[in-house]
């Protein structure tokens, strides 16, 4: 391999390893300051305020449905 080849793909290593990093770090950052300035709102359904808009909690009602399998098969021997 010729010394210009080697060089250039070493060039191009570090370059690319560098902007993956400071990449990286500016999405972090950005996210960041995305969390740190934008307010956070409580994520709930209509229904779940009152007429001034606050969250009424005392009239929720949460129902959990589980559904049992039924379909095990018997077994009984037919002896």
């Amino acid at each position: 391999m010729s010394e210009t080849l080697i060089v250039t793909l070493t060039i191009s290593t570090v370059v690319t390893f560098l902007a993956l990093i400071v990449g990286g770090m500016v999405g972090w950052l950005a996210r960041q300051h995305s969390y740190d300035t934008t307010p956070q709102t409580v994520y709930a359904h209509p229904e779940m305020f009152d007429e001034n808009g606050n969250l009424s909690a005392d009239e929720i009602l949460a129902v959990r449905f589980e559904q049992h399998d039924t379909s095990e098969e018997n077994d009984e021997d037919d002896d």
